[in-house]
C-alpha cells in the first residue's frame, strides 16, 4: 500500500513589506506542525522570535549550534520572552530559509519543543532546539522581528500539518 502525503498544507502567506509579524491560529487535527519560511527583511539584519498563544512571559529557552563563515559555535539562552530562531538574524541582502518543527503541539501533559534549521545566504547555518515551558496546547503562534524590520513582499511562509501515523 502506498503511503499518503506526509505534510498537509494548512496555510500560506506572504510578506506585505510593512508587517513585522506573521500569526498562524487555524490548525487542528495534526500531531506536529512544520513552518517553512523563505524570508527577507526590508530593514537590515534583525533577529526573529516565535511566541506561542500570545505568551510574552520569560517561559522560553533555546540551545543553538551555528556554523558561520568557517567556525562553529554554540550558545544557550533561558528565561527569554520568545525563542530566537536565528543566531545572526535575517538580512535584507538575501533570503533566509527556516524549517521550524513544532512537535506534539496539542499535548497538554508536556512542555513544547521545537526544532529549527535555517540557512542564510549572508551568514551561515543554525540548528536550534527551543522549549516553551507550558503544558497548554498551542492554539496560535507568532513569528516576528525582535527589532525593527518588516517582511519583504517576496517573503513566503507555509504552515504544514503532520497527521499521526
Amino acid at each position: 500500500m502506498a503511503a499518503g502525503a506526509t505534510y498537509t498544507p494548512i496555510a500560506t502567506t506572504t510578506g506585505d513589506g510593512s508587517s513585522q509579524s506573521i500569526t498562524f491560529n487555524s490548525f487542528s487535527g495534526y500531531t506536529d506542525l512544520i513552518l517553512v519560511t523563505n524570508a527577507i527583511n526590508t530593514g537590515g539584519t534583525k533577529n526573529i522570535g516565535i511566541q506561542f498563544n500570545g505568551d510574552t512571559g520569560t517561559n522560553y529557552s533555546r540551545t543553538a549550534l551555528t556554523y558561520d563563515l568557517g567556525s562553529v559555535t554554540s550558545n544557550r539562552n533561558s528565561g527569554q520572552s520568545a525563542i530566537t530562531t536565528t543566531s545572526d538574524g535575517i538580512s535584507s541582502t538575501g533570503p533566509s530559509t527556516h524549517i521550524i518543527h513544532i512537535m506534539n503541539y496539542s499535548n497538554t501533559n508536556t512542555y513544547k519543543t521545537i526544532l529549527i534549521r535555517n540557512g542564510n545566504t549572508s551568514y551561515g547555518t543554525d540548528f536550534i532546539v527551543g522549549l516553551w515551558r507550558s503544558t497548554a496546547a498551542i492554539t496560535s503562534f507568532t513569528y516576528y522581528f525582535t527589532g525593527a524590520g518588516a517582511w519583504s513582499t517576496s517573503s513566503t511562509f507555509t504552515l504544514y500539518g503532520i497527521a499521526a501515523a
